[in-house]
């Protein structure tokens, strides 16, 4: 929430919370399964990074719910993940959104 033009919003229902950046997703997770133990959030992703981070890493799996190509569901609460590296996925899939925006809204931020 602290990065530039990022909103969260429920747009599907009461329980995907999902962040924008300038109205376009770039995150989202269920809360029911952060508080059952079960927590990860679905980030987009370069398609050939990520299946090089699928292939190295236990926690990270093709979207849910998500085109497979482009998302990732990062598994948060399995351990297995360091923080910087979960950090360097988020910026990446916020970057990645505001890198596919029209100039005149890029400029915005």
């Amino acid at each position: 929430m602290a990065k530039k033009g990022v909103t969260g919003h429920f747009p599907f229902d009461n329980d995907t919370l999902v962040f924008k950046v300038l109205g376009k997703m770039f995150a989202l997770a269920s809360l029911a399964r952060w508080e059952r133990g079960e927590g990860f959030i679905n980030l987009k992703c370069n398609p050939q990074y990520a299946q090089d981070l699928r292939a190295e890493y236990e926690s990270i799996k093709p979207g849910y719910h998500m085109h497979k190509k482009q998302w990732n569901s990062v598994y948060i609460q399995t351990g297995e993940l360091k923080l910087e590296l979960i950090l360097k996925l988020i910026d990446h899939s916020y970057d990645l959104v505001v890198e596919g925006l029209p100039k005149k809204i890029r400029e915005q931020l």
